[in-house]
Parts: structure tokens; C-alpha cells; sequence
């Protein structure tokens, strides 16, 4: 009996030993089997909401800092409190004891490099909506709305910009070539005066420089810089040149500077301007030699008595008479008729107004020394200027009809015996009745040639 119960005794120990061997070679074949075919399971997790915190990359940040997992094609470890997707394969490794997930195993390769790009461009992933909040997807698609329409309004902008503006560093470089610089017009005119009066200039360069500052000359500041700079000295002294181009740009710049500027007008007859013009007009010149020089004069006798005066001394009326006489010349008579016109007209409606308390004492007693009207009578300028109305222009006769009507007064007697003055004003009526009648049925009722033919009909009324 007791043999019996050791046997069993042995079996038993023999048993537990065989069992536990079994035991050793199992765990033993576990352990070396791939991690793939340890314990797995699949589960769908929920993706965690946590507010107030923007999404990092895995290699940017600290493990504890991980909120979101990115999946890929093989297995990763699941940190505690990383979101899972939703239809990831998830298992728990036995030999770590970690969680572990990864993609199924449909994902091709393709997805996995979008996957990894997702995981460093945050702002563009793509994953299932399952994986965000309502509100968290209607926010990153508003964002992305708006940082498109950003971008393009900037691209717009800046193409705008573009097609406006020229780089700065371009019109630098532009500049620097040309070596530009603002001149002002005082500087524009020492150069042109020293071009001028350069021994080393050419004629051409001279009259190029004349040209130029005929134009700065006709502001009246300009023209005072001009006189103090003694450009209006060279002027003059231009007019005595033997060269008639010469003389009759200088005498064009002078015109040009006098007009309308007393001072000048003083320091121009002072200088001896107004006896060199009448030379150059009583002398053997081109047209347009005396055509400037009868400009220059024309600037400074009119609103200058003093220079009147001494036009008149100096036998000026007469010299331009002696005009009409030359072949040539017919340009300057309507010239000659329209400065004689001026100078009368400028006298009378100054002595008109001479009991207005603006008017100067000074200069009604100057105009009062020039007796222009009795030395226009007395060279039958009567004659002259009627003569003129044969002419076919009609801005010509406009002219002619205006200083006659002037001249009327002192010229009466002498009109009223002119045959050939009564014929020519006839004639002129009939033709200017047939262009005003023509005006009227073109509904012009108050046209030019109506208003010509007023002048014709009142001189023709004042002659009977």
C-alpha cells in the first residue's frame, strides 16, 4: 500500500514537470514570433476635444503635448491622451503593454505619403470627418476660404502696383545716366545769355539761345531778371548786327520782354531801343527783319506815354507812313492801322475817365503832352487808313472800319469829299447785306457780317 501511494507520489511530480516544461517552451515560441501576430483587436475610438490648444507636429513637440495621432501603414505607439481616427486597426502589445495602431491594410503607399505630409502641414489635413467637431471643420474652412481670398487680393494688388508704379531702383539708375537736375528759369536764362553772348558760339547756337528766351521773357518776373541780368542791353545792341536774322531775333526777344512791363519799357528807351527800331523800319530790311522790329515798337509805345512822346519827336509817324509807300510791305499795313488805333483809343478813354478818382493826375497830364490825332491829320493818315477798306479780307476791313469810325471826328471834311471812300462803302454795304441776309436764314440773327455792316451803315450815316 504504501508502494502504491509512492508511485503515485512520483507520477504526480512527474506530471507537474512535464506541464511546466510545456509551459517554458510556449512562452518561449511566443516571444520569438513577430510582434504582427501578437493579441490584436479592432476598435473605433472617439476623437477627443480639447479647446484652446492648436495642433503640433510629432517631432515638434513633447510627448506630453500630443493631443492628435497620425496613422500610417505600420503599427505606432498610442500615447495616452492622442486622438485615434476612426477604422484604424488597434492592438495591445503584449511584450510592451502599450497600445498600438496603424492604417488598414488597404492604404496604399500613396496615402501614406499624404499622410506623412499631412502630419507637417497641420492646416491642410485631410482625414475622415469623423475625426473633428462640427465646429472645429467649419472653422479651419473658413480659414482657408479666407487666407485664398487674401492671397488673391494681394496678388491683385501687387499686379496693380506694378503695372502703376516703376521700381524705384530703375528710375534711380534712369537718373543717374541722364545726370537730371531742375533748373530754375533764372539759371536757364544765365545759360542762354552767356550761349548768346559767347565769343565761341555759333550763329546758329546764338539764335537757338534767342529762340529760347523769347520764351521765358514773356513773364514779367522773368523779364525783370532778364534787365537785371543785362540780357535787355544785348537785345538792343543786337539790333545794330549786320546779320538780319540776327537783327530780327533780337529785336523779337526786346518785343517780347517790353510788353506789358514798365519797368523795362524805361530801361529800353533809356537804352537807345527806340531809335535803332525805327532805323531798322526806315531802312532797306527784309519783312520779317521789320515785321519783329514794328512788334518790338508796338510793345513799348503802347501804355507809355513818355516813349509816345519821344516816338512822335523822333518822326516815328512819319516812318511808318513811309511804309506804305515800300513794295513789299503790304503784311505791316494792318499792323500800322491796328498800333495807330490803339494808341488813340488808350488816350481817349483815359481822358474820358480822368474825373475818376483812380486815375493818376501824373499820367493824364502825360497823355496830354502826346498829340498824336493832330499829327495823324496832318500826314493825311485819313486817306491811308480808308484807302485800306479795298482790301478782301474781312478781318482787314474789320480793322480799317473800327479806326476810321475813330477818326471820323477829325477826318470828317476830308470823307465826305472822297469819291472813291463813298463808292467803296457802297459797295461794301451791298455785299455785306447779302452775307448778313445769308446769316439770318442760317439762324445766325446777330452774326458777324451783321455786325460789320452796322459799322458801314453808321459811317455812312455820319457822312451824310
Amino acid at each position: 500500500m504504501s508502494h502504491c501511494i509512492g508511485l503515485l507520489s512520483i507520477a504526480a511530480k512527474f506530471s507537474l514537470l512535464v506541464f511546466l516544461l510545456s509551459a517554458v517552451f510556449l512562452c518561449s515560441s511566443l516571444s520569438d514570433r513577430n510582434p504582427e501576430f501578437a493579441l490584436t483587436k479592432t476598435e473605433e475610438s472617439d476623437l477627443k476635444e480639447e479647446k484652446g490648444k492648436e495642433s503640433v507636429t510629432e517631432d515638434d513637440a513633447d510627448a506630453e503635448d500630443l493631443e492628435v495621432f497620425y496613422p500610417t501603414n505600420w503599427w505606432q505607439t498610442v500615447h495616452p491622451g492622442q486622438a485615434i481616427p476612426a477604422g484604424l486597426h488597434v492592438r495591445l502589445n503584449l511584450q510592451t503593454g502599450e497600445k498600438e495602431a496603424k492604417l488598414p491594410d488597404s492604404t496604399n503607399e500613396k496615402s501614406d505619403m499624404k499622410d506623412q505630409k499631412k502630419r507637417k502641414r497641420l492646416d491642410k489635413v485631410d482625414i475622415d470627418s469623423n475625426s473633428f467637431t462640427s465646429q472645429e471643420l467649419k472653422e479651419a474652412l473658413a480659414k482657408l476660404k479666407e487666407n485664398e481670398k487674401t492671397k488673391s487680393t494681394m496678388e491683385a494688388n501687387l499686379e496693380d502696383v506694378r503695372k502703376r508704379f516703376r521700381p524705384i531702383e530703375e528710375l534711380k539708375a534712369e537718373f543717374e545716366q541722364l545726370n537730371m537736375r531742375i533748373e530754375t528759369d533764372y539759371e536757364i536764362m544765365v545759360k542762354l545769355i552767356n550761349k548768346f553772348n559767347s565769343s565761341d558760339s555759333t550763329l546758329d547756337e546764338k539764335i537757338a539761345a534767342l529762340y529760347d528766351l523769347e520764351y521765358y521773357v514773356h513773364q514779367v518776373d522773368n523779364a525783370k531778371d532778364f534787365l537785371s541780368l543785362g540780357g535787355l542791353q544785348l537785345m538792343i545792341n543786337g539790333l545794330n548786327s549786320t546779320e538780319a536774322v540776327m537783327k530780327e531775333h533780337a529785336a523779337f526777344v526786346l518785343g517780347a520782354a517790353l510788353s506789358s512791363n514798365p519797368k523795362v519799357q524805361i530801361e529800353a528807351i533809356e537804352g537807345g531801343a527806340l531809335q535803332k527800331l525805327l532805323v531798322i523800319l526806315a531802312t532797306e530790311q527784309p519783312l520779317t527783319v521789320k515785321k519783329k522790329a514794328l512788334f518790338a515798337l508796338s510793345s513799348m509805345l503802347r501804355h507809355f506815354p513818355y516813349a509816345q512822346q519821344q516816338f512822335l519827336k523822333l518822326g516815328g509817324l512819319q516812318v511808318l507812313r513811309n511804309l506804305f509807300k515800300e513794295k513789299g510791305m503790304e503784311a505791316l499795313y494792318v499792323r500800322v492801322v491796328t498800333l495807330l488805333y490803339d494808341l488813340i483809343m488808350e488816350k481817349m478813354l483815359l481822358e474820358g475817365a480822368q474825373n475818376n478818382e483812380d486815375q493818376m493826375e501824373e499820367k493824364v497830364q502825360q497823355y496830354s503832352q502826346v498829340k498824336l490825332v493832330p499829327a495823324v491829320v496832318e500826314q493825311d493818315w485819313c486817306a491811308i487808313v480808308s484807302n485800306l477798306l479795298a482790301l478782301p479780307e474781312h478781318d482787314t476791313r474789320e480793322k480799317v472800319l473800327k479806326t476810321v469810325s475813330v477818326l471820323m471826328t477829325f477826318c470828317k471834311d476830308r470823307y465826305r469829299g472822297d469819291q472813291h471812300l463813298n463808292i467803296t462803302l457802297s459797295m461794301l454795304r451791298s455785299e455785306y447785306e447779302e452775307l448778313a441776309a445769308e446769316e439770318q436764314r442760317q439762324g445766325d440773327k446777330d452774326g458777324y457780317f451783321k455786325e460789320l455792316l452796322g459799322s458801314i451803315n453808321t459811317i455812312i450815316q455820319e457822312l451824310r
